[in-house]
């Protein structure tokens, strides 16, 4: 079974933007996209299974799905596209389609049940419990999966190891022909904290020479079987939410890693991407 690629849509202009992203994505990826729409209003008795023909008259979800299909057929008039309309909540919808994706790409804001700033209880609660990566997309227009305008992807390596990220971070700047850095950040020790004998200058560039070392590590095992993926190491000194939003500027994609089995929560790293970077930010789950 081919694993589709899936977007969240509500009928709003930012979630179209979703399915064009998300369609340029399935068409690199080569595989099939489903359009998702929650429609939660008492009284509806939508169907849960896959719609695919036109619109049914006077129906609403029918109409949004439509026209989301007709714009993703638009991007690419070979792609395989299934659609979906669940009469639930969006959360559990979009969690219970994450079972069989090879990602979910949702819109930073949205309209009707999912205007709850689609940042806020949807995008944020999906981010924190999918069992798959979830995009979700930030910036400008020019943010784009097929043709991105600054030729990067960015992943954020912490010193707990998360792989996935990092090999999802690979094969995305592999399957994009882009360069990709790998960020690893570091904190000066506080006062005090040094080792005996040493310097509060040793020290730190002892902790500077360790997050290099770990971050070589980690690239290293990730491309050990990718060599056109041409990599950048960067080492920085200071806070981690800070200096990957600062990274987001000149990324098409921002990946950051998620453990999971620690409930249904992001990090202050994941909440300050997802609200506030530069362009659309990849959370991949990390298994505890």
């Amino acid at each position: 079974m081919e694993l589709p690629l899936v977007v969240g849509i509500d009928g709003s202009e930012h979630s179209l933007r979703a399915v064009d992203w998300a369609a340029d994505e399935a068409a690199v990826r080569g595989v099939p996209l489903r359009l998702v729409h929650a429609a939660s209003r008492e009284g509806d008795d939508l169907p849960r299974a896959d719609v695919r023909g036109g619109p049914s008259a006077g129906e609403p979800a029918d109409s949004v799905v439509d026209i989301a299909a007709r714009r993703a057929h638009r991007r690419d008039g070979n792609l395989k596209l299934s659609v979906r309309i669940s009469d639930g909540d969006p959360v559990p919808a979009l969690l219970r389609e994450a079972h069989d994706a090879v990602a979910l790409v949702l819109a930073s804001r949205g309209r009707g049940r999912l205007v709850e700033l689609l940042l806020g209880s949807v995008s944020l609660g999906v981010a924190a419990q999918a069992g798959c990566p979830v995009i979700v997309l930030r910036g400008r227009h020019d943010n784009q999966a097929r043709a991105g305008t600054r030729q990067r992807v960015v992943v954020g390596v912490p010193e707990q190891r998360l792989p996935a990220a990092v090999r999802f971070a690979v094969d995305e700047a592999e399957r994009r022909h882009v360069v990709l850095e790998a960020v690893r950040v570091w904190r000066r020790p506080l006062h005090g904290s040094g080792a005996a004998g040493h310097g509060p200058g040793e020290h730190a560039d002892g902790h500077e020479r360790r997050a290099a070392d770990g971050l070589a590590s980690a690239v290293r095992d990730a491309v050990a079987d990718r060599p056109s993926v041409e990599v950048l190491e960067q080492v920085v000194e200071g806070a981690a939410h800070l200096v990957l939003l600062d990274a987001s500027t000149r990324a098409d994609l921002l990946v950051i890693g998620a453990r999971r089995g620690h409930g249904p929560h992001l990090g202050r790293v994941a909440h300050t991407l997802l609200h506030h970077s530069v362009c659309p930010v990849a959370v991949v789950p990390q298994p505890a």
